[in-house]
């Protein structure tokens, strides 16, 4: 009897493809909603939303947006137990207050160093209860510009307001106690992500993480500003390397800046199961606990602008 090539080739083909699409099923939360370019910003912001900077302070004297308040890094965070530390309500009420935000407004965020202050300030926000909706702008402040948005140097004249904090929302974040029972007693869907850069990653890092740099959720521009990865992309990316919505994941880096630009990423691509390790790389080294060191190097990517 003839042999079939159509029915030999298909038919492995379709089988290939439901095996595929059988596996492939992953619950996604709704995606899309914090990273916006600066076309969606523009339009926020024409409805009423709030612009906020989070580049340093000296950088916003220099060039910031027309009408952006400024929230810059040190403003949220403090020097202990380490440096870069998320601060306490209080600090963050008045940081918040007097840009002239209180705790329901609708703001959007932007900066000038590869969106970590804009993730780092819209994750410390949501930690501390904020109502508002919060977007970051992919690409920063050049985005901005070229979406044809004004550049001033003088600062917004704004009045304090005042700022009510919630409570800390502890799904958000994770302790040096929550990463040492993990190692000790994982789970089998915990993820802990490294994301430092690859230099610092074979320098030594905390045993079971997983190495994903946070760049590779980007598109690295160092002279203008980066911008995200679609999620599409990013989604693809963690979902290889088995890292699905279901995962109980944390995240850090040296002072966990980088590892909010990652929560962020993740938050945008569907994830809501994800916290941060504070403390971070900064934490764990100073107090001597456990650590591995990979066996191999490779090159070193570019750094963050002060490796945080």
């Amino acid at each position: 009897m003839k042999k079939n090539k159509f029915n030999s080739v298909f038919v492995p083909i379709m089988m290939l493809l439901l095996v595929v699409s059988s596996c492939s099923f992953v619950d996604y939360a709704d995606s899309g909603t914090l990273i916006v370019d600066g076309n969606q910003a523009v339009g926020l912001l024409n409805k009423g939303y709030i612009l906020v900077d989070a580049q340093k302070a000296s950088s916003y004297a220099k060039e910031h947006i027309e009408t952006a308040v400024n929230i810059e890094r040190k403003a949220i965070m403090i020097k202990n137990p380490v440096a870069n530390s998320l601060a306490g309500a209080e600090i963050i009420a008045k940081a918040a207050g007097n840009a002239g935000l209180n705790e329901t407004s609708d703001i959007v965020i932007y900066d000038d160093n590869k969106n970590m202050d804009s993730s780092r300030l819209y994750w410390t926000l949501k930690i501390w209860g904020h109502k508002g909706d919060i977007v970051i702008v992919s690409g920063g402040l050049y985005t901005l510009i070229d979406a044809g948005l004004n550049v001033a140097k003088t600062a917004t004249v704004v009045s304090p307001v005042t700022y009510n904090t919630g409570s800390l929302d502890s799904s958000m974040i994770a302790s040096k106690e929550d990463i040492l029972t993990m190692i000790d007693d994982p789970t089998d869907n915990f993820v802990l992500i490294d994301v430092r850069n690859d230099e610092e990653y074979h320098a030594g890092t905390i045993p079971g993480s997983i190495h994903i740099n946070h760049e590779k959720n980007l598109f690295v521009n160092d002279d203008k500003g980066s911008t995200f990865r679609p999620v599409s992309h990013n989604r693809i990316l963690y979902k290889e390397l088995g890292i699905t919505p279901d995962s109980d994941i944390v995240m850090y880096c040296k002072s966990s800046v980088r590892a909010s630009n990652t929560y962020a990423v993740l938050y945008n691509a569907g994830y809501r199961n994800i916290r941060v390790y504070d403390g971070a790389w900064l934490e764990w080294s100073k107090e001597k606990l456990p650590v591995f060191k990979p066996d191999f190097t490779v090159e070193t990517t570019t750094s963050s602008e002060d490796n945080s």
